[in-house]
């Protein structure tokens, strides 16, 4: 389960309304709670580095990604999960998120972004023990 303060929630949809018809992409920042739940403190915009297909691909540059890590840390925050939209795409992880997911026991965002304005947000947490077995699996999202 992910759970997330509505400030935040409306933010990242909000970058995703920002970057039309371009995908956004960020960092979920806060701590791995007990019962397997993930608590999101803050959020973090990213730039998306793809140029050749920033339409329907993200990246995220390692130095900013290790930035974002050490300043959350800073903080007492862990890195919980990543965010994205879909320009005019539904809300479910591709096979190009799938293989390109790699922080096992984080969430995953995902805004469909609809003519500009966000639609549908789903998350899905990437379960297993390795890449060899990883899996996405639909997760709830509270919103607070």
């Amino acid at each position: 389960m992910l759970k997330i303060p509505r400030s935040q929630f409306e933010a990242l949809r909000r970058h995703g309304e920002e970057t039309y018809p371009h995908e956004c992409c960020g960092v979920l920042l806060g701590r791995f709670e007990d019962d397997g739940s993930r608590i999101v403190t803050s959020t973090e915009r990213c730039g998306n580095t793809r140029t050749d297909s920033a339409h329907n691909r993200y990246n995220i540059d390692p130095r900013e990604l290790v930035r974002v890590q050490r300043e959350g840390r800073e903080r007492g925050e862990d890195i919980v999960g990543f965010y994205h939209s879909h320009p005019d795409h539904p809300a479910q992880w591709s096979p190009t998120d799938f293989a390109e997911a790699h922080w096992i026991g984080c969430s995953y965002v995902i805004s469909s972004v609809q003519k500009g304005k966000a639609a549908v947000t789903n998350s899905f947490e990437l379960t297993g023990a390795d890449e060899s077995d990883k899996q996405f699996v639909n997760e709830p999202i509270v919103v607070d």
